[in-house]
C-alpha cells in the first residue's frame, strides 16, 4: 500500500500517524496555520500605504529655500510744504450787502463765497425784488459793496480806490461812497456823513442824486453845492 494511501485510511478511522513520506515532506507543506491569499493581500496593502505615508511625510518635511527679503527702497518723497500759505489764503471776506435784502449791513463770510452767498447772508431779496443784472456766481472781493435791486455803480466793484471828492470827471457815487469819503464833501461833517450812509441803507440806496435833499441836514442851500460833486 502506497504511503498517501496509508495516511489517508488512518485519517478515516482516527489513528492517524504521520507516514515516511508525509514526515520527510518540507516544513510549508507541514503547516496548516499558514495564512491563506485574502490574508497575505492585506497584508502587502498594508505595508504600501505605510511606504506611501512615510514618503509624503518626507516630502513635506523637506528644506525649503526662503525667499530672499526685498531689500528696503529710500523713500524719494519730497516732504510736504508747510500749509502756513493756505491758511492765509482761506481768510474771510466782509461786504457790504445794500438795496432790496432783508436785512441791508456788512456780513462776513469764507473766502472764495459768491454774491448769492452774500445776499442769503443778508437775509435774502426782499418780496417782489430782483436782482437783475447782478452777477450772483461772481466771487466776493474783501471790502466790497453789493448793491441788490438798485443802480449798480459804474466802476466794476474791485478794490477801494482812493478819489478826490469835486474833483473833475470824478464824482463821489453816493452808493459806494464810505463815511470818511462823505465826510471829505465840502458842509458834510461826521455826523451828516452817517445820516447819508443810514438813509442809504433804510431806503435800499440813492436811484437819485435829488433824494440827497431827503437827508436831515441838506438843505437846499448845501444841495446845490453838492449835487455836481456826487453821482448815483
Amino acid at each position: 500500500m502506497r504511503p498517501d494511501t496509508e495516511d489517508r485510511l488512518h485519517t478515516l478511522t482516527g489513528r492517524w500517524k504521520p507516514s515516511a513520506a508525509s514526515a520527510d515532506a518540507p516544513p510549508a507543506a507541514r503547516l496548516r496555520a499558514t495564512p491563506d491569499r485574502s490574508h497575505v493581500r492585506m497584508l502587502v496593502l498594508v505595508g504600501v500605504l505605510a511606504a506611501l505615508v512615510a514618503a509624503g511625510y518626507l516630502w513635506l518635511a523637506r528644506p525649503r529655500p526662503q525667499p530672499a527679503a526685498p531689500a528696503s527702497t529710500v523713500s524719494l518723497t519730497r516732504p510736504t510744504p508747510s500749509a502756513g500759505p493756505v491758511a492765509a489764503a482761506s481768510s474771510p471776506v466782509l461786504v457790504h450787502v445794500l438795496g432790496k435784502v432783508r436785512h441791508p449791513g456788512v456780513v462776513t463770510l469764507p473766502s472764495g463765497s459768491r454774491v448769492a452767498e452774500a445776499i442769503k447772508a443778508a437775509g435774502g431779496v426782499r418780496p417782489g425784488a430782483k436782482t437783475g443784472t447782478l452777477n450772483l456766481a461772481r466771487p466776493l472781493v474783501d471790502g466790497e459793496q453789493i448793491p441788490v435791486g438798485v443802480r449798480a455803480p459804474s466802476p466794476p466793484p474791485g478794490p477801494a480806490t482812493t478819489t478826490v471828492p469835486g474833483a473833475p470827471g470824478a464824482p463821489l457815487d453816493l452808493n459806494a461812497a464810505t463815511p470818511d469819503q462823505l465826510d471829505d464833501l465840502p458842509g458834510v461833517g461826521p455826523v451828516l456823513a452817517q445820516r447819508i450812509v443810514a438813509y442809504r441803507t433804510q431806503h435800499g440806496g440813492f436811484r437819485s442824486v435829488e433824494q440827497l435833499q431827503d437827508v436831515s441836514g441838506i438843505g437846499a442851500h448845501r444841495f446845490a453845492d453838492l449835487k455836481t460833486m456826487v453821482r448815483v
